[in-house]
């Protein structure tokens, strides 16, 4: 009964992952001939990539911007997910918790776009400086835009799993806490935080990955200022017909995610929602 029950995740999870990641590691280890078609087994795909400056710094790039959208996402959505779980009235929190959440309905691609619109030398946000005596800023086509476009999204979806966490604190923690003489500071410190860290886990390691795989904002918001990850798959795929190249960066690229989860797995393992 036991197995009958498993049994539909276990089908899953072999169709939707294990055999698209062999179909696409066993393409990695295929190396083009000099007719340009796959002709030897072996790892020669691989030393290319590290042969590869401009491949190397897409990795480099790829994990930096994670980095940094995951951390500054973490610094606004940790005290918008504390005020809503301590501050705002329960019988508020679901109307709050959808106006959160506004951003997941508009289409990701129009998100990025409107980004766009917004940040351009003529757009919104210049026009208004220009109109104060301000300085422009010229965030345009920059990882400043990127990183601008990701956080937008992501601190909601962080918001979320800090919540969840802080939400299901058992109250009397607290109490006890300042019963036993702990200030604000202190409660929050060594009560709150630990408690909350696997709701941050969750939340960090979502945000990075899924940055980490991204397209669609690289490509819109970056206008090609520096290259990912995923624009140098596309780049291999769509330009240089290069498909175990292209699929060996993304083993690459799946091995990035594989030690973000090693990084993340034991803090997660606590989460409950």
């Amino acid at each position: 009964m036991a197995w009958a029950a498993v049994l539909p995740a276990v089908v899953w999870t072999l169709v939707a992952f294990v055999l698209p990641f062999s179909i696409v590691a066993a393409a990695s280890l295929r190396a083009r001939g000099p007719d340009g078609a796959a002709a030897r087994w072996g790892f020669e795909n691989y030393q290319a990539f590290w042969a590869r400056p401009a491949l190397v710094e897409a990795a480099i790039n790829s994990v930096e911007i994670g980095l940094i959208v995951t951390v500054l996402s973490l610094a606004l959505a940790y005290p918008m997910a504390a005020l809503l779980a301590f501050q705002v009235p329960p019988r508020w929190q679901r109307l709050a918790l959808v106006l959160a959440v506004l951003p997941f309905w508009t289409s990701y691609v129009v998100r990025a776009y409107a980004w766009s619109l917004v940040l351009a030398r003529t757009g919104i946000l210049n026009r208004g400086l220009d109109g104060l005596g301000l300085p422009i800023l010229d965030v345009a086509a920059s990882r400043a835009a990127t990183v601008v476009g990701f956080v937008h999204f992501f601190t909601m979806l962080m918001t979320l799993t800090i919540f969840a966490a802080l939400v299901r604190l058992p109250r009397g923690l607290t109490l006890a806490a300042a019963d036993l003489g702990a200030g604000p500071w202190a409660r929050f410190r060594h009560v709150i935080v630990p408690l909350s860290l696997p709701g941050v886990a969750v939340g960090a390691f979502l945000t990075f990955v899924l940055t980490l795989g991204d397209y669609v904002t690289p490509q819109v918001l970056g206008g090609g200022s520096e290259l990912t990850l995923p624009e140098a798959i596309m780049l291999e795929i769509g330009r240089r017909a290069d498909l175990p190249m292209a699929a060996t960066l993304a083993i690459v690229l799946m091995g990035l995610i594989g030690v973000a989860w090693a990084l993340a797995a034991r803090p997660m393992a606590g989460a409950r929602f």
